[in-house]
């Protein structure tokens, strides 16, 4: 059967016949009726289209905390959606459920780029995230979604893994104001075994994020014991952000639970979250977070002159705002030291509410 979907530019012909999708460094190869390992983009005759176009596995208002954003906007709540693929195979995905469908047709509302914009609007959000699956690979639908939000003036956060090529990267980000990067380990070996990919596109992703873009960024590693938790490895990946990106990008060290294909590796000890979080400090990085665990000190942003709390959390709940605003500038209360971030005159007071709601075209 032939597949329908929507037209995309990404893709180039073989001399072989067959079409090469260049939106992800998978480059997948293509005959007629095939789809990527994404399973979201495929071949329909002379072009690649994306299938799920226009429908999202559910949206969901969320603390932007949990995208985990901390220094954008914080407290506010942002509309979260995804699709269904992705284009890396983590052995230890906590949205498998989402991100391996091959059955999103019966599970996927419809919802117009205007009607998330608009949805947006009503709810109060901020902010719209492409999420739960990487927005990589349904890069015209969150395209269209986001200049549909950017006329509403709501902004947009993208949460994805950086598996992008340089041919598609520019119209990608173009229209985010936000995102987290998830720098899944700091070696290749890793990425093969356990994700599929490689690492040297996603520090590519992360150079071209700090050199040629406005964008606020952070960064998440699930540590996975074994895999990926060594200290010699998070002092390689730290240095290395430091270096490349400024100690200023916020990093967020968040424990592994067993899931899908690694149920039999352990949960993450809150000790190996903790002394990853030392070493980043000792390596020069100004702001480190640890997740999934219920870790106040870990949680909270501090100033990186005078160690003051700039802004308690308490899971999502924030308590201490120590921020002085001055337009688009902000700085520790208590000295004076600039804070990087995108914020605002007051936190936001959504708190640690999730409400799912359906969106109407």
């Amino acid at each position: 059967m032939t597949l329908q979907g929507h037209s995309t530019k990404y893709w180039q012909r073989l001399d072989d016949g067959r079409l090469q999708c260049d939106v992800c460094p998978r480059f997948c190869k293509l005959r007629d009726g095939q789809r990527g390992l994404c399973f979201v983009r495929g071949r329909a005759g002379d072009e690649i289209v994306l299938t799920t176009y226009g429908r999202s596995s559910g949206f969901c208002v969320d603390p932007i905390e949990k995208k985990p954003l901390n220094h954008f906007l914080p407290g506010t709540p942002v509309l979260s959606f995804g699709t269904a693929g992705c284009n890396l195979a983590c052995k230890f995905c906590q949205n498998w459920d989402i991100s391996k469908s091959r059955e999103f047709d019966r599970l996927q509302d419809s919802a117009s780029p205007e009607a998330i914009a608009q949805a947006a609007v009503e709810t109060g959000s901020r902010s719209v995230a492409y999420t739960y699956n990487d927005p990589v690979i349904f890069l015209e639908y969150a395209v269209d979604v986001a200049k549909a939000c950017h006329d509403r003036n709501i902004k947009n956060v993208a949460v994805t893994a950086g598996y992008i090529t340089a041919a598609a990267c520019g119209e990608f980000f173009e229209h985010i104001d936000g995102a987290n990067v998830d720098l899944k380990a700091f070696t290749d070996r890793f990425y093969w075994k356990v994700c599929g990919g490689h690492l040297e596109p996603v520090l590519d992703t992360l150079v071209y994020l700090k050199n040629d873009t406005d964008i606020w960024f952070e960064l998440t590693t699930l540590l996975i014991p074994g895999e990926n938790d060594s200290p010699a490895e998070i002092d390689a990946m730290t240095r290395w952000i430091v270096g490349h990106l400024g100690p200023d990008v916020p990093l967020h060290f968040t424990a592994f639970h067993p899931d899908w294909k690694m149920l039999d590796t352990p949960s993450t000890p809150i000790e190996t979250l903790t002394k990853s979080r030392e070493i980043a400090i000792s390596n020069g990085m100004h702001h480190v977070y640890t997740g999934n665990v219920h870790d106040y000190a870990g949680g909270s942003t501090y100033c990186s002159n005078c160690g003051e709390v700039l802004i308690g959390r308490d899971w999502y709940e924030l308590s201490t705002w120590n921020l002085k605003i001055d337009g688009p500038e902000a700085a520790c209360a208590s000295c004076g030291t600039e804070v990087a971030g995108v914020f605002e005159a007051q936190a936001g007071t959504w708190g640690a509410r999730r409400r799912p709601i359906h969106v109407a075209t």
